[in-house]
């Protein structure tokens, strides 16, 4: 059901739809004056948002990544130019974040007879890239890959692409509370966070604006982080607070798929490194929070 609601002078009209997809609830904001026209580009969006869903899939025996997965220790395996730029993009945040981000984890479902066997310390350093054969090759039995820590964003970003190519010029995809916005509201006004998510109105950086840009938010909710699909003690961080002491990251970057990626690891390497490792990239910032509510911006937030 289409939902109306925003109408000011110029006709022009915030449609938003809400729709479960990829284990997550996607709202899908468009900015325009017909309804038809709003909903058939925000179809184009979900149609999207299910096709990179199917894409990196473990499900089904013909999914690339469970051929990749499958293929693990014996060949590389070939895929298309998609799911190969993805695991190229992932494994240089890997690297640009020394493994806090890591594609890459251990899945021995072989029978060893109850015999005990030491698991290996697989990392993205394990994944092989042959650019010229676009293959992907993981040197280790059991390894495994998945995108579960970017897989949303990536999805936001071609949703998004797709709704540019159809003409849509300003709006707002909300994955599970993580913003991706281009263009501007119908008043001709920068989006801000509060704009693009009002029941984000009362977070300290609600009136930041965000317009062509993501926002992905990372919670410490149990005091543990979730990379990927490991679960990483935050006990002892390499550096930086304690991840305990950190309530929320926030990262502002130009693709969701690079915040999306990139909020968790920050968290987990605390205040100080995170801080530090997001002042020496470009266009990109972030914010975080700590349990006491104090605010600490990257060097190009300025907040009141």
């Amino acid at each position: 059901m289409l939902a109306l609601k925003k109408v000011i002078a110029n006709n022009s009209t915030i449609y938003r739809r809400e729709v479960m997809l990829m284990g997550n609830k996607f709202e899908i904001s468009v900015v325009g004056n017909d309804p038809i026209w709003a909903g058939e580009r925000i179809y184009s969006a979900i149609a999207e948002i299910n096709r990179v869903e199917k894409l990196l899939s473990t499900f089904g025996e013909d999914s690339a990544v469970n051929t990749i997965n499958r293929n693990a220790g014996v060949k590389p395996v070939k895929v298309n130019a998609e799911i190969y730029k993805l695991i190229e993009r992932s494994l240089q945040i890997s690297e640009l974040t020394h493994g806090s981000f890591d594609i890459t984890y251990y899945n021995d479902d072989t029978e060893n007879n109850g015999v005990a066997t030491t698991t290996p310390a697989v990392n993205y350093k394990d994944v092989v890239l042959n650019a010229t054969a676009t293959t992907v090759f993981l040197k280790e039995k059991g390894m495994r890959i998945g995108f579960a820590a970017n897989s949303k964003g990536y999805a936001a970003d071609r949703a998004k692409y797709v709704m540019q190519l159809e003409g849509v010029s300003n709006g707002v995809i909300n994955a599970g509370g993580d913003l991706l916005t281009w263009g501007l509201q119908p008043d001709m006004e920068p989006w801000t966070v509060a704009a693009a998510d009002p029941r984000q109105a009362n977070q300290p950086f609600a009136h930041l604006y965000i317009s062509n840009a993501a926002v992905a938010t990372s919670v410490n909710v149990e005091k543990y982080a979730t990379i990927s699909n490991k679960k990483l003690s935050t006990a002892k961080p390499s550096n930086g607070f304690a991840v305990s002491q950190i309530k929320s990251v926030s990262i502002i970057s130009p693709t969701a798929e690079f915040a999306d990626a990139m909020a968790t690891p920050v968290m987990t390497i605390g205040v100080n490194a995170g801080i530090y490792l997001i002042n020496q990239l470009n266009q990109i910032d972030c914010v975080i929070i700590d349990d006491h509510s104090r605010i600490y911006p990257s060097k190009g937030i300025s907040i009141a």
